[in-house]
């Protein structure tokens, strides 16, 4: 999943954990380990939602109108005084939209996998879920994505395409559909992380210079 780990490690992905990090009162390595597991999983779900047509052209409708990438352009101001309530209450629709059923128990998979406390778990995704719509946004413009497959491919590429995406993609479909205990979030933040298994508190370690 290189698109979604180079935007963790990107200045913009640093600056997007510290902004989330200090709304959650969290350590910067505690809050961008649970954005490297939630992020696969949330383009797992939009990525599943968007095999449908209706899915597809709902997240289309979504990524050229309100979701095309300006958060981006100012995540500085977007922390600086507390995320705004409506950046909240538009990540809160989203993920009830892409996750459905799932976000609880999504929830408390992540909680359980950091040893963060499932509320801040719920806040960091409902802070990453609109910017994480904001790249792909951006992605969609560049990219000029303007269909349904195109936009599948997107998604695709960007959890990292050819069999290790697909193989990735059903652990992903398999946790979502699944009521088991959250283990498969190992197995998608190794995957996410380029197979190393336990290496998210290295790798990250390493990102931020600790």
């Amino acid at each position: 999943m290189s698109g979604l780990l180079d935007l963790l490690s990107s200045p913009m992905g640093k600056q997007l954990i510290s902004g989330v990090a200090s709304q959650t009162g969290n350590s910067t390595d505690q809050t961008g380990s649970v954005l490297s597991m939630a992020l696969p999983v949330l383009m797992g779900a939009m990525k599943k939602n968007a095999s449908s047509p209706e899915g597809a052209q709902g997240l289309m409708s979504a990524l050229s109108g309100k979701h095309d990438g300006g958060i981006l352009d100012n995540l500085g101001g977007l922390f600086s005084g507390g995320v705004d309530q409506s950046v909240m209450d538009d990540g809160a629709g989203i993920l009830g939209h892409v996750l459905g059923g799932k976000q609880a128990q999504v929830e408390n998979a992540l909680s359980q996998k950091s040893g963060m406390d499932a509320g801040s778990v719920a806040t960091i995704l409902k802070v990453a879920a609109p910017i994480l719509l904001g790249y792909l946004g951006k992605q969609t413009k560049e990219q000029n994505v303007s269909d349904s497959n195109g936009i599948g491919d997107l998604l695709g590429n960007l959890m990292g395409g050819g069999d290790s995406g697909n193989q990735q993609q059903s652990l992903i479909e398999s946790f979502l559909d699944s009521d088991g205990d959250g283990s498969i979030l190992d197995d998608v933040a190794s995957m996410a992380l380029g197979g190393k298994k336990g290496g998210i508190g290295g790798m990250l370690g390493g990102l931020f210079g600790k």
